[in-house]
């Protein structure tokens, strides 16, 4: 639905009878002056605004009523007695400890496995430090080779050091909370 513009849309030469276009031609154009004429656009395009404007909130909140429903809600209190507290309670631990203790379970294999890791690079360090030092003919490169297999070794097993550690503050928080559950 457009809105009706109020100053006829007429050329010259045009007319709103079909018969004989000089009668009432010039009282159509004559009866605005030019600053009635731009003030009757002006109010026009006012008028377009406003009803687009309207079109726009109309559409926005066509549905509120609806939604007015839907998102209304009421606090209702049901008291529960105790013994049904307990129960639900017991039902939780019941659901949620096997899969802890599955994860304790699997954060100590992963312990024991980076605790084995750390301690055969531990043997290989010592190993290393501990090889008598090889002839000076062509020693350069394999020193250098050398050295830099000892930094990437100690870098690692730095690095299995810092994950054991990780790993068993894991397992002890892990630990912790289970048993503040139960209680």
């Amino acid at each position: 639905m457009q809105s009706r513009l109020s100053r006829v849309p007429f050329k010259a030469g045009e007319s709103i009878f079909t018969g004989n276009p000089d009668i009432y031609r010039g009282d159509i154009q004559s009866a605005c002056p030019a600053a009635l004429a731009e003030c009757v656009m002006a109010l026009e395009d006012c008028c377009e605004e406003t009803y687009e404007s309207e079109k726009l909130v109309r559409d926005g909140t066509r549905d509120l009523p609806r939604m007015s429903r839907i998102l209304d809600n009421e606090r209702v209190f049901l008291l529960v007695d105790e013994g049904t507290i307990r129960r639900y309670k017991a039902d939780l631990i019941d659901e949620v400890e096997p899969a802890i203790n599955e994860l304790i379970e699997r954060a100590e294999q992963g312990l024991e496995r980076m605790q084995k890791k750390e301690s055969v690079l531990e043997a290989k360090l010592e190993a290393v430090q501990t090889r008598p030092a090889k002839p000076a003919i062509g020693t350069n490169v394999t020193h250098k080779l050398e050295i830099r297999r000892l930094q990437m070794l100690k870098k690692q097993r730095e690095k299995l050091e810092e994950e054991a550690r990780a790993l068993e503050a894991e397992i002890q928080a892990m630990e912790a909370s289970p048993r503040k559950r139960i209680r």
